[in-house]
């Protein structure tokens, strides 16, 4: 899987929340290799879309198609500013990988010096996380080459992520945890309260 991180300042929600719904509909069926997305803006107006492709091929060919381009010409003029583009080959899927009905998610992202700590932490088998945190669908980890990283967590409640997340880790996970934060900088969390998706084939 490939994912792409597209971000920026959003001065017209609802004005792109119809721009995606028409690309859906109308360019989405001749996407090939589409998978789908994860999108929506948080309280300081950023927008977050977390795309996913089969792989960075796919996501050219779609990239190259003029209808595409015509399409976002149109949408760039949601945005205050630049937009950012971040391309991601490197990608984890997470316990069920979300779902589109959640209700609420979280972005985490920064930048880690050793990119292969966070693969291997989150590649391991997720039992306990998902007896732990049972509010937790799923969710994606996407790295690029020089170590910045998305993470999606997709939560059937905004709620229950709050009560989730005063539990504390097991004593070793929360070692290992520790160890991994002190590679990372620059975190930040991204709170999307009315989450939009969209999957191939829906």
């Amino acid at each position: 899987m490939y994912i792409q991180v597209i971000q920026g300042t959003c001065h017209e929600e609802a004005t792109l929340k119809r721009q995606l719904d028409r690309w859906h509909e109308d360019l989405a069926p001749g996407a090939d290799g589409w998978l789908g997305w994860t999108c929506g803006t948080t309280d300081a107006d950023l927008f977050v879309g977390v795309i996913r492709f089969e792989s960075r091929e796919a996501a050219q060919r779609n990239s190259d198609r003029p209808e595409q381009g015509d399409w976002w010409e149109e949408t760039s003029g949601c945005f205050d500013g630049e937009v950012t583009f971040h391309d991601c080959d490197d990608v984890i899927v997470l316990l069920d990988g979300g779902s589109d009905d959640a209700g609420f998610v979280q972005v985490v992202q920064g930048q880690i010096e050793n990119a292969q700590r966070l693969r291997d932490l989150m590649s391991r088998p997720m039992d306990e996380l998902r007896e732990m945190r049972p509010e937790i669908i799923g969710g994606t980890v996407a790295v690029n080459d020089d170590g910045w990283f998305n993470q999606t967590f997709a939560f059937r409640s905004e709620d229950e992520a709050r009560r989730g997340e005063g539990q504390e880790m097991p004593a070793e996970q929360q070692r290992e945890w520790e160890s991994m934060m002190s590679q990372v900088s620059d975190m930040t969390y991204l709170d999307l309260h009315r989450p939009w998706f969209a999957s191939a084939g829906s």
